[in-house]
């Protein structure tokens, strides 16, 4: 049974490609996950994922984005895993398409930092956190664990960026923190997270999010009603048999005719209906009814009588 994180990443994958925001989108993938090789002077781009409908997504984006048709080889990985190994790989027109996405500077320097460009630009940003999120995302299940949804980096300024845009562009209220050898942003609210999944353009998941958080925060308010009560009657079930202790003790000492009147009524009560709540005696006290805090008066008087006579 797939994952949510993997419908979310399925959904993702089957958006359509707009042209104008290709670019951003694929930026993410190589600043991420791409690869640089250099052999035989000439250079070559590697982005390997198990998740074919990810490497079809980075082939589409490098062919709409540049008019270019990258290979896509597939292998089946060694040891125990058996899954397929999806490589996509840029022959042509490498070093000038990392320049475009200011990934690599004209002096062949790795740029880690989001361009301002893509920061500034609504649409970009949409699609920079979507290709991010495709690239080194996950989010917890929230029917079954915490609310918890991340996406890694390995360098600390492209973390930064990705936080500016998640909080200042759409206001997320995103945290950072290091982990392993690299970074994550990371949200905890189940309504940011909502708001991400609608951001990057999951809206099914974003939906079945949504069902899912208010099952379990319906189920979990139950469950905090019914412990409640279950305390609350625990509680009720303790002072009524201190109560009936009480009163059984004087009874045998000295008889419950030789206290006040009032008192003789509402023990006599109490030892006829152990199971009455305080509200349900208030109503059925021979000179009531009484407040609940009358009542509770009382039956401190009574119990203040049964003290002294065990002294």
């Amino acid at each position: 049974m797939a994952s949510y994180a993997s419908n979310v990443k399925k959904e993702l994958t089957s958006l359509p490609i707009h042209p104008e925001h290709a670019k951003a989108e694929l930026a993410a993938f190589l600043r991420m996950n791409g690869v640089l090789n250099f052999h035989e002077h000439q250079f070559s781009l590697d982005i390997t994922t198990e998740n074919p409908a990810i490497a079809r997504r980075i082939f589409s984006l490098i062919k709409i984005a540049y008019k270019v048709e990258p290979q896509l080889i597939v292998s089946r990985k060694m040891k125990l895993k058996k899954n397929n190994q999806y490589l996509v790989r840029l022959q042509n027109h490498v070093k000038e398409i990392l320049n475009n996405l200011e990934i690599l500077s004209p002096t062949l320097n790795l740029i880690t930092r989001i361009p301002e460009r893509i920061i500034k630009s609504r649409e970009g940003a949409m699609s920079y956190l979507r290709g991010a999120f495709l690239a080194s995302g996950s989010v917890n299940n929230p029917n079954t664990s915490r609310y918890h949804l991340e996406i890694y980096s390995i360098y600390q300024d492209h973390n930064d960026d990705l936080l500016k845009i998640m909080n200042d562009r759409f206001n997320l209220n995103a945290k950072s923190t290091q982990r392993r050898r690299g970074y994550i942003v990371y949200l905890k609210e189940a309504e940011k997270i909502g708001d991400f999944l609608h951001i990057v353009g999951a809206l099914n998941a974003m939906l079945s999010f949504e069902d899912l958080r208010i099952m379990r925060d319906m189920r979990n308010s139950v469950n905090r009603l019914v412990n409640c009560d279950t305390a609350n009657l625990k509680k009720t079930a303790n002072a009524a048999a201190k109560q009936v202790e009480d009163i059984e003790l004087i009874e045998r000492k000295i008889g419950l005719e030789n206290i006040p009147e009032k008192l003789q009524g509402l023990a006599r009560l109490r030892l006829e209906e152990p199971e009455l709540s305080l509200k349900e005696i208030a109503q059925q006290v021979p000179d009531g009814p009484i407040s609940k805090s009358g009542v509770n008066h009382r039956f401190k008087k009574i119990h203040d009588i049964a003290e002294n006579i065990q002294k």
